[in-house]
């Protein structure tokens, strides 16, 4: 049995620097419409931008990880999130918290690029996966229940993505500065499983669309639906992150066991009841039971989604597209989500998002069942040139004698010298 690998913390890290905006997406739309000349469905449209221009990064940079190096995209990445973010937690203008938004989510999106090209090359991108949820749910958890007692204001939920970034930034030392692909040139090899890849993306877009169509307006839910305070709805959403950590670690500790479709299928049908519950919410009981137990289930399916994206190919390419679509898909949640429920309700809302789950997670489970792992080991064909033996000349050389009398050899045994007389009988 072989030793578990050590834990790649540099990746933990940038994982949770590149998802935290995405988790801390409800209080910050929620404080763009509070603090800020902005209505409810441009506050969605501001935390759509940030999320897209997120996901942008990881369509542009998903093969080119090996250009430029981790540890110089990462760093950054980084500083752009810290720079973007800053800026647009201490500015109140709209174009500078516009701007630096866009540009922190491009930051943002670059981190999580490199964290999932890193984890994709690991022999357990599950389990490091599930540490990265591990950490950007308890660091989202603590800041739910932070942020509400120190005052209002739009930049107290930026001002901790960026903080987040530097220290993050401090760790990037100890990732390699060139992948070993960039040492050794190669022909590009085509994306192995290419259509379940594809539908993988193109179903788990849909599936983070419609997670975070709920998320984006989960703030206002609780605000006006069920008539909650601010201390109260970060109260339940620290509850409910810390929920998905017990879920992180759950799906850590069964690891493969399960396999990945029963993981995928069943928690996606168990997430739509939890986001019809949610929706419908109009006291607390309800709102924190919904909010609760669908935030246990997402980091569960998710992990493995991804999980199952990166074992399609080591060199991390499907697991940077997928988790490129699962991005887009957050970016479109919040405007999705601000314009359903203007138009239906909450409660309608969540119907639609909840019959939208139920569908896509049939693809999804079809692509779990049928995709098997991309072998982890290259085989390299080393051409050896021919060696060209040289011709070595056979040289005769003759030998001259005199053919041997045969007179001249005697009988082996003693030579007589002379002829002995003839013995007669004893005693004659």
């Amino acid at each position: 049995m072989s030793a578990r690998t050590p834990t790649p913390w540099p990746l933990v890290a940038l994982f949770t620097a590149g998802y935290l905006a995405a988790y801390l997406l409800p209080t910050t739309v929620g404080r763009l419409d509070a603090g800020l000349p902005l209505s409810a469905t441009q506050a969605g449209a501001v935390g759509s931008v940030l999320l897209l221009s997120s996901a942008s990064a990881g369509f542009l940079l998903a093969s080119r990880v090996d250009r430029f190096g981790p540890r110089a995209l990462a760093r950054a990445g980084l500083l752009l999130a810290a720079a973007g973010y800053g800026t647009a937690a201490l500015s109140s203008a709209l174009p500078l918290v516009i701007g630096g938004a866009i540009a922190g989510g491009f930051g943002s999106g670059t981190a999580t690029t490199v964290a999932a090209t890193g984890i994709a090359g690991r022999p357990d991108p599950h389990r490091v996966t599930t540490l990265g949820l591990f950490g950007v749910s308890g660091l989202a958890g603590a800041l739910y229940l932070t942020i509400p007692h120190l005052g209002p204001g739009h930049g107290y939920p930026l001002a901790a993505i960026a903080c987040t970034a530097l220290l993050a930034l401090t760790l990037t030392g100890r990732l390699p500065a060139r992948t070993p692909a960039a040492h050794a040139p190669r022909a590009a090899a085509p994306l192995p499983h290419r259509r379940s890849g594809l539908l993988l993306a193109g179903a788990l877009l849909f599936w983070s669309l419609a997670q975070n169509s709920l998320w984006g307006v989960s703030g206002r839910i609780g605000l006006t639906q069920a008539g909650l305070s601010e201390v109260e709805v970060g109260a339940v959403f620290a509850v409910a992150l810390g929920a998905g950590l017990l879920g992180t670690l759950g799906a850590g500790a069964l690891g493969p066991r399960l396999g990945r479709a029963l993981p995928i299928g069943l928690g996606t049908a168990l997430i739509a009841g939890c986001i019809a519950l949610s929706a419908a919410a109009t006291d607390l009981t309800s709102f924190a039971s919904g909010e609760i137990a669908w935030n246990a289930l997402y980091p569960v399916v998710l992990s493995y989604v991804l999980g199952l994206a990166a074992s399609m190919d080591p060199r991390g390419r499907w697991a940077v597209l997928v988790g490129s679509a699962s991005s887009l898909g957050t970016a479109c949640g919040p405007l999705t989500g601000s314009l359903l429920s203007a138009r239906e309700g909450y409660p309608a809302m969540g119907t639609v998002l909840a019959a939208g789950l139920l569908l896509i997670g049939v693809p999804m489970t079809l692509v779990a069942l049928r995709t098997r792992p991309a072998t982890r080991i290259p085989v390299v064909e080393i051409a050896v040139p021919e060696i060209p033996v040289p011709e070595i000349p056979v040289v005769g050389i003759p030998l001259e004698g005199v053919p041997a009398q045969r007179k001249a050899y005697g009988t082996a045994g003693p030579r007589p010298t002379a002829a002995a007389p003839a013995l007669g009988p004893v005693g004659a």
